[in-house]
């Protein structure tokens, strides 16, 4: 018998494969969703790059013309911005998890034929999409950052494509459990506030407090920003790179490689995002 599909995720096949193909299907069709959202909402990827854009060029350019190793600031601050401008797609997945609910889309996508995890799959495959399409702009600009173009920015992008999905999966943890969306937004905000500043994007972690150096430790974006760091080319300044260029959290001396960085951002993220799938088949 022939597959119909007639909604998300509701197909004939019988069957262990029909109801894989089904499960696939239904990833992307709310994949394709997200992207659709993204290409008629061009105002929301201008106002999603104006933030990070300014701390880039403002911030970015006064603190490195006091001269000396902050020189190098502006390049330093590139993969914190390529953070903060991937953080705002992934709450405002978040954010449309809560008006489904509000409008009863979310309803019907419950009482289709498959796993709650396709469709958080799905939902978090788009918004991992959207955040490396928001970032591409900005890692164009890398040359003015006196960042080389290099081929190590294609695994600079597929990282952030990772980081992108890890922030997503997180934004939509958090709206399976939340009810209200006004809630959604003041404990996202509140979350991220201190996640992003004590990531390292701003300032290096080298030589903090040992409280807050604990704090840095412990933040798994602090790895993500590590990661983006340490693949990045060198500066193209001509100058020696200082040493606290690429340095990130350390565990008793020893610093974590690129691949530990990424898997201490994914893991937890994948993990969050099973527990939410067990909450999501709950939800009402």
């Amino acid at each position: 018998m022939s597959g119909a599909v007639t909604g998300v995720g509701e197909f004939d096949e019988p069957g262990v494969g029909g109801a894989l193909v089904g499960e696939l299907r239904t990833v992307r069709i709310l994949w394709r969703r997200e992207m659709a959202r993204f290409l008629r909402n061009r105002a929301r990827l201008v106002m999603g790059l104006v933030a990070p854009l300014l701390f880039l060029f403002v911030l970015g350019n006064g603190i490195g013309s006091a001269g000396g190793d902050l020189g190098h600031y502006q390049a330093f601050l590139f993969p914190g911005t390529l953070l903060m401008v991937v953080q705002g797609p992934a709450v405002a997945v978040g954010t449309v998890i809560m008006w489904d609910r509000q409008s009863g889309f979310l309803r019907q996508m419950l009482v289709a034929p498959v796993r709650r995890g396709a469709i958080l799959a799905g939902i978090c495959l788009g918004g991992a999409t959207t955040g490396a399409l928001y970032a591409l702009p900005v890692l164009a600009l890398a040359a003015l950052m006196g960042l080389p173009y290099h081929p190590r920015l294609l695994l600079v992008l597929a990282e952030i494509t990772l980081l992108a999905f890890a922030l997503t999966a997180l934004g939509v943890s958090a709206a399976v459990c939340i009810r209200r969306p006004e809630t959604f937004q003041i404990v996202s905000g509140l979350a991220m506030a201190p996640a992003v500043l004590l990531s390292g994007a701003l300032f290096p972690v080298g030589g903090l407090p040992s409280w807050l150096g604990l704090a840095v430790t412990a933040n798994p974006l602090s790895y993500g920003v590590a990661a983006l760091r340490r693949t990045m080319p060198d500066p193209a300044t001509g100058a020696v790179t200082p040493s606290w260029f690429h340095a990130g959290p350390e565990w008793w001396g020893w610093t974590p490689p690129v691949l530990l960085d990424l898997a201490l951002v994914v893991v937890p993220s994948l993990l969050l995002l099973t527990l939410a799938a067990r909450r999501f088949a709950r939800i009402d």
